[in-house]
């Protein structure tokens, strides 16, 4: 009777502890996988699927060391397995600048290939948005011109006709744009190829 009654007071034990780590790493893990995966529905399935991970893992009896860092290894594995199952999504065509001889480069084939494995989609997937949020931290016009120019195909001469910014000035903003955008990005893309 006693080893029943101390066996239910383990198992209440152990779910507490679960109820708790839920509880704390539950936003900052939803965010995690939010920032690498688009559709909000395989987002709350991979949060489900590393809480049952925990769960499993505790019923078994396995040891977890650092329990948040075991969530969040959890979590890049099955997003993973989310890019392994799914389609990789077709990127847009625009166009980037590339070097001082203004040749255009497809934007698509500055990232890796999809191809190229899981690693890769998550790579690319990663490299796209940390592009975003580095445009976004652009001055205003320098954003303006860099999305006006490569992102909506616009030319130099249209847009200084639009906003009577000579060509020049437009120029030297879209300049100082990639520049500003090489450096913010060069940490993600040293980051990715040291993995």
């Amino acid at each position: 009777m006693q080893d029943a009654a101390s066996l239910e007071s383990m198992t209440l034990e152990q779910d507490r502890r679960i109820s708790e780590v839920v509880k704390r790493e539950q936003s900052r893990l939803r965010n995690f996988i939010r920032r690498r995966v688009s559709d909000p529905r395989d987002v709350e399935d991979i949060l489900q699927d590393v809480f049952y991970e925990l769960v499993e893992a505790n019923r078994l009896l396995m040891p977890i060391d650092h329990v948040t860092g075991w969530l969040f290894r959890v979590a890049r594995n099955r997003i993973t397995d989310l890019f392994r199952k799914k389609k990789p999504e077709r990127f847009s065509d625009a166009a980037v600048t590339h070097d001082e001889e203004a040749e255009l480069v497809r934007l698509k084939e500055l990232l890796p290939s999809p191809d190229a494995g899981p690693e890769a989609v998550y790579a690319r997937n990663v490299l796209l948005e940390e592009l975003e949020l580095a445009i976004d931290e652009l001055p205003p016009e320098q954003r303006e011109v860099f999305v006006a120019h490569e992102l909506e195909g616009r030319s130099f001469k249209e847009m200084a006709a639009e906003t009577g910014v000579s060509v020049n000035t437009l120029l030297s903003r879209k300049r100082y744009a990639i520049r500003r955008l090489r450096e913010r990005l060069q940490d993600v893309y040293d980051e990715l190829t040291r993995s």
